[in-house]
């Protein structure tokens, strides 16, 4: 269908793809350079798959405010919603009935949060994009990029926007609208975490090359509001081991006091984790029953949910950043740091060194060749450095395991500042770590009771989940018999669990071969593309669905 269509097109100095902290970080930092030249017609667009800016946003999140203070050093008086500062951090190591606080002389130096903020990141984002409106850069909302245009030379020269009006069988519905050709000097993929047309750049220009696989985690986050007299603003808690300890998962969690008594309260799974029976969904409201969290959501109101990958590789991982006619920055790439499990700082930078290297470029009359220099800078930057500091973590992490791989942690982070002469490696895929069913324990579950703990579909409910009917399903097999016939026996079909939305089911149909079917709930989908990263077939593909479907986070 793609093919004979009439397509128009418009072109522009610069295109950026995702409307996250690095896109808009990319965007803004070139209009400031363009507007120091007086370059009154420098063009850049911005698209955002999202209905708004903001609205796939999701983070835990504690800034740390370095990146924006170079981009809008008066953010203050500019008014960014970035104003509970970090009172004080605790850590915790749980048992299942026990709480362990680790004193902070022993707590890695690179988990401390002074100067930091507590904030949404979803409305950090949004007045990002008021700051981009303000100096005339395009904002496209509900816009997704659905293909990477090329020229002949094989250099990216832009992306195609998804068509909209399309029904299940991929023809046209009297609503129609084609999409366009958004056509650019130089293309930035800022598409967060697993990006789908990222991963399409990593694997046709060689940019893992030499590089340790990329790794994975999935973040699940509900905001509570609570009871005023249990509400400590500015007060960040961290921690560790049970739930996760039971099925010998890796991961932690998060509770941060926020402001208007409201609370974020979220965990992370290690995408490596080994035992198929695990569900990170579950593992979150299991966690809500131990004794220190109990206590502080009880009797609170849960206001919103929503879950997302997000990439822990860090430096060991991060592919080749340039390539003709474009360059990944954020979590495309896989900037954030997992030591000190923040993204936002780094994903801004990248996107202001990807800005200032294109700008360069573009000034000496370059276009659709490689910014090389974007590499090197990133390389002479205060973000390598973070990086290089915190290369070890998420390997001595894998490898070690949670007490080993912490200790391990103190020494590097806390003794040597991030100076060890080595660097451990994990080479094994994220994917390829799932233990057979048949001999993996069963973790129990209990029953959501609908006032602390939840079902999935109540929770999809809060994330205003929303995508149009009848619109092709965005979530591709590759071979529709595998999930019954190899996912099902081998590891009871995973997708069942990891997937935190309830988007696949396996329903039981004696008409069916196998006496099963695999049904998949597209609507569902919170964009959160864990299918993509855990199927251990790799069978399952991401792609864009309907622009300005997926969900609506307030305040996340």
């Amino acid at each position: 269908m793609h093919n004979e269509i009439q397509r128009e097109s418009m072109e522009f100095d610069v295109v950026v793809v995702g409307g996250g902290p690095a896109g808009l970080a990319t965007a803004i930092r070139l209009k400031q350079l363009a507007n120091e030249q007086g370059l009154d017609e420098f063009m850049v667009c911005v698209i955002e798959k999202g209905s708004e800016f903001g609205a796939h946003t999701l983070s835990g999140a504690i800034l740390e405010t370095r990146a924006l203070d170079e981009l809008f050093p008066n953010w203050q008086e500019m008014g960014a919603p970035v104003t509970v500062k970090a009172k004080e951090d605790r850590v915790y190591m749980l048992g299942k009935n026990s709480t362990k606080r680790l004193p902070n002389g022993i707590v890695p130096s690179s988990m401390h949060n002074e100067g930091n903020y507590i904030v949404s990141l979803g409305n950090v984002v949004r007045w990002l994009a008021q700051q981009a409106e303000a100096m005339e850069i395009m904002l496209f909302p509900s816009f997704t990029a659905s293909e990477i245009l090329y020229n002949e030379d094989g250099s990216v020269r832009g992306i195609l926007t998804g068509d909209m009006g399309v029904n299940a069988r991929g023809e046209a519905k009297p609503s129609f609208e084609a999409g366009y050709e958004l056509l650019a000097k130089y293309t930035v993929f800022a598409e967060g975490c697993r990006g789908h047309l990222g991963k399409r750049l990593i694997s046709r220009f060689h940019l893992d090359k030499d590089r340790d696989p990329q790794h994975y985690g999935i973040g699940l986050k509900e905001l509570w509001e609570i009871d005023a007299d249990k509400h400590e603003e500015g007060v960040i808690l961290h921690g560790s081991g049970w739930p996760l300890s039971e099925t010998g998962t890796t991961g932690g969690w998060f509770l941060y006091f926020a402001e208007d008594n409201q609370v974020s309260f979220g965990l992370v799974v290690d995408l490596s984790y080994h035992n198929p029976h695990v569900s990170p969904f579950d593992e979150l409201q299991r966690l809500k029953l131990h004794p220190l969290i109990r206590p502080i959501l009880e009797g609170g109101k849960r206001l919103s949910y929503g879950a997302r990958a997000l990439t822990k590789g860090g430096l060991n991982s991060l592919p080749k950043l340039s390539f003709a006619g474009g360059v990944l920055v954020g979590d495309d790439a896989g900037f954030l740091n997992p030591a000190k499990i923040k993204g936002s700082h780094t994903a801004m930078k990248s996107g202001m060194l990807a800005a200032e290297s294109i700008f360069k470029a573009l000034q000496a009359g370059r276009q659709h060749d490689e910014v090389t220099e974007y590499q090197t800078a990133f390389e002479n930057s205060w973000l390598f450095e973070d990086a290089h500091s915190a290369r070890n973590f998420s390997p001595a992490m894998h490898r070690m395991g949670q007490w080993m791989g912490g200790a391990f942690t103190f020494v590097e982070q806390n003794l040597l500042g991030g100076k060890i002469p080595f660097t451990v490696h994990d080479n094994a895929y994220d994917y390829a770590q799932l233990d057979k069913a048949d001999h993996a324990y069963k973790p129990d579950y209990p029953r959501p009771d609908g006032k602390l703990t939840f079902d999935k579909l109540s929770s999809v409910f809060i994330s205003n989940t929303n995508h149009a009917e009848d619109q092709p399903c965005h979530l591709k097999l590759t071979d529709p018999t595998v999930p019954i016939t190899k996912n099902l026996p081998l590891y009871a079909e995973p997708a069942r669990l990891y997937c935190p939305a309830g988007v696949y089911e396996v329903v039981a149909d004696e008409n069916a071969p196998h006496g099963a079917r695999f049904v998949i709930n597209s609507q569902n989908c919170v964009h959160c593309k864990t299918c993509d990263i855990k199927d251990p077939s790799q069978n399952i593909t991401w792609v864009t669905p309907e622009g300005g479907g997926g969900p609506n986070y307030p305040n996340m």
